[in-house]
């Protein structure tokens, strides 16, 4: 049975390209192949918590380039390999290897091939840009909740009130944004969230906006921290804002310093659910020069 490693990623690192070998090929159910490379600077989608889109791009080869259509995570597990919607556990479990998949179409390059990989990136520095804005976003949104609370709560990286992590249900980052929905019901409640916090949105978008300007007129460094080089090794985003170093778990990609920032901005929207209320926070990001 062929031992396939643990994908080497260099993403976070922000690599666009890397050389690499072909390590095994999985024919897919749709007619295209996966193909798995020992190191791999594509940015997967992660099936367990899919906020960042995947990257997409071209592997050079000797016989030319192949399009990379889409980028999934895989596992392997007594020889088997699942790839995407159909991995059953998260990423880290233990007596599973994890792996990038490159979904191409038609000749794929033979395992044991040299290949050079290229990112798109128009398409990663988008959506670097729109990860970085969901997390300043949502740092910003609950210091701007910090006192809707009637009784403590666990914090969030900069000591305030988690209400991000708390209260959110879905997470998505577009390129230049992204779009975080929040549900707060009886739960929410019982640990002291008061909802005529929300009671007028357009002041809470501004005191977000305030923030988020004064961050955005800073010079703070970003980067991504990880315990080792392997898809399924720890990461988080460290940004030194003006009060300080934050902190926050996290697999996507960056943009490398607040300096980048030209302007961040927030739409709020709050609708009536069964139970609770639906609060939607889309943000925006365009950059600096």
């Amino acid at each position: 049975m062929t031992v396939i490693p643990a994908t080497v990623v260099t993403y976070p690192d922000g690599e666009l390209t890397g050389t690499a070998d072909v390590v095994h090929i999985a024919p897919l159910p749709d007619g295209r192949s996966g193909v798995v490379l020992d190191r791999t600077p594509f940015h997967p989608v992660d099936t367990a918590w899919p906020d960042q889109p995947a990257d997409i791009g071209v592997l050079r080869t000797a016989a030319g380039d192949v399009p990379v259509l889409a980028t999934l995570t895989g596992g392997i597990h007594d020889g088997a390999l699942v790839i995407g919607p159909d991995l059953p556990v998260r990423m880290g479990t233990e007596g599973w290897t994890f792996v990038v998949v490159h979904v191409v179409e038609g000749a794929a390059p033979a395992v044991g091939e040299s290949v050079d990989a290229h990112v798109d990136p128009e398409l990663r520095a988008a959506l670097s840009a729109g990860h970085t804005a969901c997390h300043l976003a949502s740092l910003a949104l609950d210091a701007a909740l910090a006192d809707a609370w009637t009784k403590e709560v666990p914090t969030d990286a900069a000591g305030h009130p988690a209400f991000d992590m708390l209260a959110i249900q879905t997470s998505r980052i577009a390129p230049y944004g992204s779009v975080d929905v929040y549900r707060i019901g009886k739960s929410l409640r019982k640990k002291g969230f008061d909802t005529s916090a929300l009671g007028d949105l357009p002041e809470l978008e501004a005191r977000i906006e305030a923030t988020l300007a004064g961050w955005a007129n800073s010079a703070g460094a970003i980067s991504i921290h990880r315990d080792d080089h392997t898809l399924a090794g720890r990461r988080s985003w460290r940004c030194d804002l003006p009060d300080g170093l934050v902190e926050i778990p996290c697999g996507g990609t960056h943009l490398t310093s607040l300096a980048q920032i030209g302007a961040l901005t927030v739409a709020l929207d709050a609708n009536e659910v069964p139970g609770g209320i639906q609060l939607t926070m889309t943000t925006s990001i365009t950059l600096a020069g």
